[in-house]
Order: structure tokens, then sequence, then C-alpha cells
């Protein structure tokens, strides 16, 4: 059997293009290839593996910025190594000049970050976009196998970065259907035990980086501030995810006398666990490739707000359409379909069990597997 190289700065379970690089890695060692993966972090589990070769690369003074070079030269030498042997290369868009299978997870040239950041950290945000942009278009543009993590992903590479539709192919992410199954009372109990929640209330929860806007955390804001100004108004919000505007949320969380509706998490690696402590996922945000968080909270059977341009979007029925969001920049809209979910908390749960099922059906194996059939079917 051929060998693999996969190119990527984390293979780990947690993150949504992370876990979605450490569930191929896993599936290709699984079927006894001898895998390579040019990596900064991996999980032990892949460590171990007497058939995976973890190439690591490390990262200066911890920044990824300062990785990134790194990780193109370390998969190029690499990669040379494992083509001349007949093997196959996976890269991620432009993380590595390296022209044979690009799995796309995000398409920098679809949307601009639209952050609030100063001084230096704003030159960076500036320097790594143009390195993105640049190695994006230069390297998915001369690979030989396109993958897509979803229709819209694929229209952005065909329409951004004009390659013809017949290179590129679409294939969805998996899920660990048993970590993400349907939540119990007593997994409910215990997770809202272990973050400190009531146990008797309700709870959205919105999952994202906090670095600029384009999950739309803003929206979810503005929306809280007129809801909980309603004395009706009974939930409350959980944030899971970490940034550099982290900070400033929390500071105007505190003066709009919203800190006990409002509990941020920062970073958790224990998501299924958040999940199953909350009632209702919001997602509102302005571009979102795939969407790993709205996944994985339908599969634990949370009705899911989210954008109805969202990758993951593509997988909603059409009896499904009220929780698909057409402008991510209006709170009202939000704040009326979060009331009528309110009046309505079993009818919704009940309503999106089908797409919970189909969605736990789909494993992270079928996906590898797909992947690799495309892959190697192209001469």
């Amino acid at each position: 059997m051929k060998p693999y190289l996969l190119v990527a700065g984390d293979f780990t379970k947690t993150g949504g293009m992370d876990g979605a690089n450490y569930a191929l890695a896993s599936y290709l060692a699984d079927c006894g290839r001898e895998v390579h993966l040019a990596a900064l972090r991996a999980e032990a589990d892949l460590l171990s593996r007497p058939n995976v070769v973890v190439h690591r690369i490390r990262k200066p003074g911890g920044s990824y910025f300062l990785a990134e070079p790194l990780l193109d030269r370390a998969g190029r030498r690499c990669a040379s190594g494992i083509a001349g042997r007949g093997g196959r290369v996976v890269v991620n868009g432009g993380n590595c000049q390296w022209s044979d299978i690009n799995w796309v997870h995000y398409v920098h040239a679809a949307y601009e970050p639209e952050g609030k950041l100063k001084g230096l950290r704003r030159l960076k945000a500036r320097a790594s976009r143009w390195r993105f942009l640049y190695a994006e278009r230069r390297v998915i543009q001369r690979a030989r196998v396109v993958i897509a993590n979803s229709e819209r992903t694929r229209r952005d590479i065909t329409t951004k970065l004009h390659l013809p539709e017949s290179r590129v192919c679409r294939v969805y992410y998996g899920i660990d259907g048993e970590r993400f199954g349907p939540i119990t009372s007593e997994e409910r109990a215990r997770a809202r035990a272990v973050l400190g929640l009531n146990p008797n209330s309700y709870y959205a929860v919105f999952i994202g980086a906090l670095g600029d806007e384009r999950k739309g955390f803003d929206t979810v804001f503005s929306a809280w501030k007129i809801l909980c100004a309603e004395r009706d108004w009974d939930i409350n919000l959980v944030v899971v995810g970490r940034g550099a505007q982290l900070v400033r949320w929390r500071s105007r969380a505190a003066d709009a006398g919203l800190e006990a509706r409002i509990r941020f998490l920062g970073f958790r690696s224990d998501v299924a666990n958040v999940l199953a402590a909350c009632d209702v996922l919001v997602a509102p945000a302005r571009y979102e490739a795939y969407g790993r968080g709205v996944q994985e909270a339908l599969c634990r059977g949370l009705p899911a707000f989210v954008s109805r341009d969202s990758g993951v979007a593509e997988h909603y029925p059409a009896s499904l359409q009220e929780l698909l969001i057409s402008d991510p920049g209006d709170a009202g809209d939000l704040c009326a379909r979060l009331r009528r979910w309110r009046r309505s908390v079993d009818a919704y749960r009940e309503a999106i069990d089908p797409l919970s099922r189909q969605l736990r059906a789909r494993t992270w194996d079928r996906m590898a597997a797909e992947m690799i059939e495309f892959a190697e079917s192209v001469r």
C-alpha cells in the first residue's frame, strides 16, 4: 500500500480542521498504511502507533505565525521522500507548497476579517492574511486533487481561486457518534454541576474564536442585551472560545450588567460536555466554510441557529429553515427566532431529531474513506 504524508499544524481531537486531520490520520493508520505527519502537535495515541511517523516542527516562541514557514519547509522535505516512493501527500490549503492532494477547510479569499486589533497585532494580522492569500492561490491552483469540506467551500474555490468544478470534490466532515450522541438527563445534570450552572435553567451556547467578528459574537451579544432587558427572558448564555477580543467582551458584559447572564468559559477541550449542559446553540457567523461546532451540537440533540450560507447549513432540510439565519448581523432577527424557540423548546428538539440521527451516522471513517477513494481514482 502507498505511504501517506499529511501536512498540518495540529493533529488533535479538538478544533475544526485539527480534529478532521486527526481523524484522517487515524483512519489511514487503522488501514495499515505507513503514515507520516509533518506537524506542530499530534495526539499521544498517534505518536504511539508503530506505523505512524511524526516529523515534529517546533514553534518559535510558541507562535503559529512564526512556525508557518517552518511547516512548509519541513512538509516539502518530507513530501519529496514520500513521493519518490510512490506515496501520496495531503496538504491543507496553502500551508505547504506541494502539488498533490489539497484538503481545503477554509478559503481566505472568501472573507476579509473585520477585527478591531491595534498596533503590532493589527500588523501581524495583515501580514498573516497576505501570506495566506498568496500561498492559498499558488498552492491550490496547482493541486492534482482538491477536496472541499462543503459545497460552500467548493463554490468559493471555483469562483475565488478560479479552479474548474471538475477538479474539486466535496466531502463533508464526519463525527464521533458515540462522543456526540444524545444527551441523557443524568449526563446533563453532571455537566451542569461541573460547570457550576443552575440545574433547572435553560442555557444557550456560542462556540467560536473571539479574535475578530467572523463568528458573529457581536450579534449574539447585542441580542442578549435586548433579550435580558425583557422580564420574562430566562435563558443564560455560555461562551466557549478565546481570542484577542475575549478580555474586551468580558469587560463589555460587566459594563452592561450581564455578568450573571453571560458566562465566558474560554477554550474548552470538553465541548461534548459543555453541549450536554446546554439547550440551544447560536452561530450567526459571517463566514463559515463548514461549522463543526454546529454539527456537534445537532448530533447531541441541540437545535442550532446558524447562518444560511454556512457549509453545515447544507444539511438542513426544508422543515428546519426557521433555524437558518439570512443576515448574521441582524440582532433583532436573532432575538425573534430565539423567542419562538423559547415558546416551543420541546417541539424544536423533536424537529431536529431526524437530522441529528442522520449526522451521527456519518462517521469520521466514512469521511476518510470517501476522500481516499476519490484521491486515488484521479490519475
